[in-house]
């Protein structure tokens, strides 16, 4: 007896699992918060006490989907094409709207956001480019710089509230401490930044050099059709909940 599933070929990979699954719902959710999170956190000028603390849960919630999110995918094998374009469009969104948000209330200063900005949409369009020539693995500062971001985020959304029920003194200290997570997510975000271009760079030139090197023999041999289609998704490429 066959024990093999029916829809499956020798050589080919498994079908796609469906989109209609819990973490892309959960992805579709996060992208819904980035709008409510905003109106929050932008109520009465940001000087709403009571607002800030929703826009704070909020936030966290949102930061929370997407652990939830990426576990069960890889858990259950339910990683999507739309997962692979939804997860990072939603967690950028979330970045940006928590960053400029605090900008726009005059908690943080504009260049903070404009330099994490830059980085974060600048790597996005080079991974995206880079996967015709070859998979980018996660860099393995990114969970570390995605975690710094939200640590410091969260903390900036705790200074107007808190303003107003703790001394002076703690309040300082939170801003200070604050600050320092800041600017470490800031280093890391630049540092991966700058690594993620120093890896686009090295397999740019590998792939020229294998390219040139393997024309003949490609002549000669012809396509192996159960090889990868060289478009970076045959042979497992990053998973679509990979931090970079």
């Amino acid at each position: 007896m066959n024990d093999r599933p029916e829809n499956s070929t020798p050589g080919h990979a498994p079908a796609e699992p469906s989109p209609w699954n819990v973490p892309n719902a959960l992805t579709v959710l996060r992208i819904l918060l980035v709008p409510v999170f905003l109106v929050l956190l932008l109520a009465d000028g940001g000087q709403d006490a009571s607002m800030q603390w929703w826009a704070l849960v909020v936030f966290l919630l949102a930061m929370a989907t997407d652990k939830i999110d990426g576990d069960l995918a890889r858990k259950y094998n339910l990683i999507t094409n739309f997962g692979k374009i939804a997860d990072p469009i939603a967690d950028k969104s979330l970045m940006a709207a928590a960053l400029i948000g605090l900008a726009v209330i005059d908690v943080l200063p504009w260049w903070v956001p404009i330099i994490i900005l830059i980085r974060e949409l600048g790597i996005t369009v080079l991974r995206f480019f880079m996967i015709r020539i070859a998979v980018m693995p996660a860099s393995r500062g990114g969970k570390i710089k995605t975690v710094l971001q939200t640590v410091a985020i969260g903390l900036f959304l705790l200074v107007t509230p808190l303003a107003e029920v703790v001394p002076g003194g703690v309040h300082l200290a939170l801003v200070i401490f604050a600050w320092v997570v800041m600017a470490a997510a800031i280093v890391v975000t630049v540092v991966t930044g700058v690594d993620y271009c120093v890896q686009a760079a090295k397999l740019a030139g590998d792939s020229g050099s294998n390219d040139g090197g393997a024309g003949d023999s490609a002549v000669n041999e012809g396509p192996d059709d159960g090889g990868p289609s060289g478009d970076g998704r045959a042979g497992g490429g990053p998973s679509d909940r990979d931090a970079n």
